[in-house]
């Protein structure tokens, strides 16, 4: 498999294990911690098994990276709405990138609906649907300050969403027009859903404009905005307005 593929085969078979493993009944944060140890386990064996030479940093495993931005690296995030496969919810999905160099080259995200976005093929985006206003959606469990601010600037509906990867899936899919994150994420929260987001031809910057990398010796990233491209130039103006 190529990379493309190799990353929507891992993110599937994770997603799979997972709702396997709920469907036994376990519930609370029990649940959520084998689902997490479960999932990394499969990730890490197989990425040993197809990409021997290749590094790779996962959630479960923040010591993986030895040579920040040198070469290869695999990003994943075995269980991204950790919260939210704990209640039950579906806003939870499993994130899988690779890097090269800093920049994202490939990643797959599956939703634990059993949608699968990737960049081995990539939807293109939707037609922007009819609306009174933009469709922002946010984070449901750490709501950053921000985005209150930039919905007084811009009249924009916010709409609270679990996982990353679903909340930028809803940007793909025309469900949301603009995904924005401020106060911090880890690079295994943002990658996956970056690298398919801009394979559909959506916007992804921070929100000053400047660009993404990855595979930082503090993998953190500091904020994030996806959006819609023609929407770009509007919010990146009313989320400079809105950090003044």
């Amino acid at each position: 498999m190529n990379d493309h593929l190799l990353a929507r085969h891992l993110a599937v078979q994770a997603r799979d294990l997972l709702v396997d493993l709920r469907r036994t009944g376990a519930s609370g944060p029990e649940l959520g911690a084998e689902g997490d140890c479960r999932a990394h386990s499969l990730l890490i064996e197989s990425l040993r098994r197809h990409r021997p030479a290749d590094a790779v940093l996962s959630e479960e495993n923040t010591e993986a990276v030895t040579s920040p931005r040198a070469g290869r690296l695999w990003i994943v995030d075995p269980l991204d709405g950790t919260r939210e496969y704990c209640d039950r919810r579906d806003d939870w999905a499993v994130h899988v990138a690779l890097a090269d160099r800093g920049q994202l080259v490939a990643g797959a995200v599956a939703l634990s609906t059993g949608d699968v976005h990737d960049t081995a093929s990539p939807s293109p985006l939707p037609p922007s649907p009819p609306r009174d206003r933009p469709r922002v959606v946010v984070s449901r469990s750490h709501r950053p300050p921000l985005v209150d601010a930039l919905a007084s600037v811009l009249d924009v509906d916010l709409v609270p969403v679990g996982s990353a990867g679903v909340k930028t899936i809803m940007v793909c899919m025309g469900l949301a027009d603009a995904y924005v994150h401020d106060g911090g994420q880890w690079e295994w929260d943002s990658a996956a859903p970056v690298a398919v987001a801009r394979a559909a031809g959506v916007h992804a910057s921070r929100i000053d404009g400047a660009p993404l990398t990855y595979g930082n010796e503090r993998p953190y990233i500091e904020d994030l905005l996806i959006c819609r491209p023609e929407l770009a130039p509007g919010f990146l103006e009313a989320l400079r307005q809105a950090v003044v």
